[in-house]
């Protein structure tokens, strides 16, 4: 493919990427950009589902993915929440994973994402707390059980290098992640606030 061909992909998944992720241009400032013909279909189908990230991943790999809590704190807010419309002093929940498979030719699992969450308890219902004090799931999975509708509105995205990993994944530290910022809403009403970031040397660029 010659590189006019290229440059006009680009363009074009550009422009249908800034229509899908409505708060670009409010990106923390730590994301940079890329060409979207340097990402790997899989990579695109990570940062454009809207569907549960664990599925996507099973089936790409074959292999179950676990779900491993790795820290859960509970803070009131410190500053008005824009896109969890929460006041000052509201409670919230952050809850960070990470979501791994099994591997055969090293002791340690693969990492296929981070994820950080933050959660309006009280909006949720009392299936979902109970399953994520316990930690019989994910929350996608968690939310497909119930009979809600929700939607997932979907922030902002780019490549940034990780910092203040969790100790369990802090042999990722400073390595390259491409990130995804969205929020789930049900009646209107933001239920959480959740990024991911997937380490790209697990699924490498393209040239």
């Amino acid at each position: 493919m010659d590189t006019s061909t290229i440059a006009g992909s680009d363009t074009i998944i550009s422009e249908r990427l800034n229509k899908l992720f409505v708060a670009q241009a409010a990106r923390p400032p730590t994301l940079d950009d890329i060409r979207p013909s340097r990402l790997t279909p899989f990579q695109r189908a990570l940062l454009v589902t809207d569907g549960t990230v664990t599925h996507l991943i099973e089936a790409y790999t074959l292999s179950p993915v676990e779900v491993v809590p790795l820290r859960e704190t509970e803070q009131a807010l410190g500053i008005e929440h824009a896109w969890l419309e929460l006041p000052i002093g509201d409670p919230v929940v952050t809850r960070e994973v990470v979501l791994q498979t099994p591997t055969t030719d090293t002791q340690l699992p693969k990492i296929h994402a981070y994820a950080m969450s933050h959660i309006i308890y009280e909006r949720l219902p009392s299936s979902v707390v109970e399953g994520l004090k316990s930690r019989t799931g994910g929350l996608g999975t968690l939310l497909q059980k119930t009979i809600w509708e929700t939607r997932r509105d979907l922030l902002w995205w780019g490549v940034e290098r990780a910092v203040s990993l969790p100790d369990a994944i802090g042999h990722l530290e400073s390595k390259s992640f491409l990130s995804r910022t969205y929020r789930v809403v049900a009646k209107k009403d933001p239920l959480m606030l959740i990024t991911e970031k997937f380490p790209l040397d697990e699924f490498p660029l393209q040239d």
